[in-house]
């Protein structure tokens, strides 16, 4: 059979809207459900603190890095210029990769290829004709990857940031990097990390920060009207919660500000400086920590105790709260949320930027483009098939097709890199879990709370609401 030819009226019909691009709006609270779940079955309730039950204000992420800029230069003898340094917001987004050895922040996709244009020195861009040199191209070997937790450890150069408390690191890494380039001091990449980590970790371990952030808890700490309503609602119903969570007892001023007075009433066990991961896999004992430390050995958990550190697996066998009957909510993806792969329990992943994200998908703007972007992929497709394009039009669509793709990426940071879905998008699909775009877990209306709403698997479907189509080069 022959093919008919294509004629303008063909060219027309393609330029027309999509109906694959739908006009409807996203709802920015939906829950996105990667595993099908109903609250019905679900009997115990567990929660992280930070970001979680606990949501900071912008001034934090200086608090952070002001503080650990200035041990950088008490502690390690760094230099006093860098105190000129200020947190820069918005510079980062969690997720991204930081290469160890070359000093160089990136986003890496789903594939581990590097985005090109999103590769840092210091504050500033690496050339991509640099990035391809440096790494023969712009793929990163798996064996150079973080390893499960986003670590760089065991021969891994890559670290990858995982949690919203990594936004100051990221940016105090830059700056310092920046500074030693801008005086021409030569410094080894491996310590300056090793040193900024470190500075950072004092910050949360050795409590400084909570202890700001108690100090002035209005300037800190988002009230958490919500979150008060949502725990009094889960109690009056008879499920039994629990908080597991890294930081120190002086959250309890932070809860008593949030959930109130009585906020231990409501907890069947508390568990401060879990030192989560290593929580789900080591074998330490509990220590309880209510008003004095006693060392003896834990038999049961009490409510209105607070113990720290301890182990789930002690956890497991004191409460029997095992498998799907437990949704776990947190905000870290290896920290918190791996927990369905190795314990059966359900997670709920609270992910605030996916707010964000869907809000500038609702734009008629952003529609408009993703039409436009549609029709010229289209028409490039259409052209190929039947040899009607000469080479000059060809590049000339291509090149407004990638215009227009390199503007949609632009506006979209934590799922989507320049062709697929980032590194940190995949890792987040791939747990059985649901995702909570408000900082409050399940605060999408307390009038849900017949506690008998289903989540329905919608097969991760962010990132697919946020692909671009991709035009082969």
């Amino acid at each position: 059979m022959h093919r008919k030819i294509p004629n303008k009226h063909d060219f027309v019909t393609l330029l027309r809207f999509d109906p694959c691009i739908s006009t409807n709006s996203v709802n920015p609270d939906t829950i996105f459900a990667n595993n099908e779940m109903s609250l019905q079955d679900i009997e115990i309730y567990g929660f992280d603190y930070d970001y979680t039950l606990a949501f900071y204000s912008s001034h934090l992420h200086t608090l952070i890095f002001n503080i650990a800029r200035d041990i950088l230069i008490t502690k390690h003898r760094y230099p006093e210029g860098l105190r000129k340094y200020e947190y820069i917001p918005n510079f980062a987004v969690r997720g991204l990769h930081y290469d160890v050895q070359k000093a160089l922040l990136m986003k890496i996709d789903a594939f581990h290829y590097i985005q090109l244009g999103t590769v840092y020195r210091g504050l500033h861009p690496v050339p991509d004709e640099e990035v391809i040199a440096m790494y023969e191209g712009c793929h990163v070997p798996l064996e150079n990857m973080s390893d499960f937790y986003g670590k760089s450890s065991h021969g891994h150069t890559m670290k990858q940031f995982m949690d919203i408390f990594s936004l100051p690191e990221m940016t105090l890494l830059s700056c310092v990097n920046d500074f030693f380039m801008k005086h021409n001091i030569d410094y080894e990449p491996v310590h300056l990390y090793k040193d900024v980590k470190e500075a950072i970790r004092d910050v949360h371990v050795k409590g400084i920060m909570y202890r700001a952030v108690e100090a002035d808890i209005d300037k800190y700490i988002c009230y958490g009207e919500q979150s008060q309503a949502v725990l009094n609602k889960l109690s009056e119903h008879g499920k039994k919660m629990f908080l597991i969570t890294n930081s120190p007892l002086t959250l309890c001023k932070g809860m008593s500000y949030i959930v109130g007075k009585d906020w231990r009433d409501l907890f069947d066990v508390v568990i401060v400086q879990a030192d989560k991961p290593s929580f789900f896999n080591d074998r330490r004992k509990y220590v309880c920590q209510c008003v004095a430390l006693l060392w003896d050995r834990i038999h049961r958990l009490e409510k209105g105790q607070i113990y720290k550190q301890g182990n789930l697996y002690e956890f497991l066998r004191l409460t029997s709260w095992r498998g799907s009957k437990v949704l776990y909510f947190g905000d870290h993806i290896y920290s918190d949320l791996d927990l369905t792969l190795k314990h059966g329990w359900r997670t709920g992943a609270i992910i605030p930027e996916l707010r964000k994200e869907i809000k500038i998908m609702n734009t008629e703007e952003y529609m408009h483009m993703m039409t436009w972007l549609q029709a010229l992929t289209g028409l490039i497709e259409h052209m190929q098939v039947w040899k009607l394009c000469e080479i000059s039009c060809h590049f000339s669509l291509l090149s407004k097709c990638n215009n227009t793709r390199n503007s949609i990426r632009l506006k979209f940071f934590l799922f989507r890199t320049y062709h697929n879905p980032t590194y940190f998008s995949r890792r987040l699909s791939q747990l059985p879990q649901q995702s909570f775009p408000r900082r409050t877990p399940l605060q999408q209306g307390v009038s849900l709370f017949g506690l008998r709403q289903s989540c329905f698997c919608n097969l991760f479907i962010l990132p697919f609401l946020l692909s671009v189509a991709s035009v082969r080069e």
